[in-house]
């Protein structure tokens, strides 16, 4: 979030290949992918509809379709992918949470971890991206009158969830549209939710398929499980290290 540029703006949508006439073409593409047979760890995720009907997240081989941070698409070249890409959007990009984030962690590294300060601090952090990739259909909480209550429950696109008197008034959840004031704006950004992940998912990608680091059992977004120490150079206890490996796009840091 701090170091990386993040999608701003309206989109714009595209048809065929973009990287013809924007070699760096930065947005979300919808791509066919060929990922090169033999990868001990693939680094390109999709959802995949299981034998016994779950959804489940994978790293297939071989060929399939799916939308991709342009991002991650670059990446991955360095692992040996190809893709074409088919249609998608554009965007522009710049850094919107540098100085939000520098104002945050520098309240951790200041105040001990028992300090609401410093809970508060990591609370905001931790919940920034997430934020931004909530499901906008939220309930209304609302406290009315008789009069209103009564309106409510005879609306057929209402939906209540739940109901508790407090004397006169009436404490009411629901779904739908609010019966005085226009709906409320939430500010979702689905597109700054999936760069943030994607941008993780490469910052990962560089313990995959190292031969100079221990073997891999498990990866996720934010750790890693190796059957060895990580070189000192990957860690520290108060910085965010975030730097690219000479002549690659693949990115190093801890």
């Amino acid at each position: 979030m701090k170091s990386f540029k993040m999608p701003i703006g309206n989109p714009t949508y595209f048809q065929r290949d973009i990287r013809k006439f924007n070699p760096n073409a930065f947005g979300f593409f919808y791509c066919k992918i060929m990922a090169q047979e033999g990868l001990l760890y693939p680094i390109l995720q999709v959802h995949h509809n299981s034998k016994d009907g779950q959804l489940r997240t994978i790293a297939p081989l071989g060929e399939w379709e799916g939308m991709y941070f342009s991002e991650e698409l670059y990446n991955a070249e360095n692992f040996g992918y190809k893709f074409e890409v088919l249609w998608g959007y554009l965007f522009d990009k710049d850094y919107i949470f540098k100085e939000y984030i520098n104002d945050l962690y520098n309240i951790r590294l200041n105040y001990p971890k028992n300090d609401p300060m410093n809970l508060t601090a990591k609370l905001l952090l931790n919940s920034l991206y997430g934020r931004f990739g909530m499901h906008d259909n939220f309930n209304i909480l609302e406290f009315v009158n008789q009069e209103i209550f009564e309106k409510l429950t005879n609306k057929s696109n209402i939906k209540i969830e739940n109901i508790t008197q407090l004397g006169s008034k009436f404490l009411v959840s629901y779904n739908g549209n609010k019966m005085d004031v226009d709906k409320e704006l939430n500010n979702v950004n689905i597109s700054i939710a999936a760069a943030v992940s994607a941008y993780a998912r490469i910052h990962m990608s560089q313990f995959k398929n190292n031969p100079n680091l221990p073997n891999l059992y498990y990866t996720d977004t934010d750790s890693i499980y190796l059957d060895g120490p990580l070189p000192k150079n990957f860690i520290s206890d108060r910085e965010i290290k975030i730097r690219r490996s000479v002549g690659s796009n693949s990115f190093l840091g801890s």
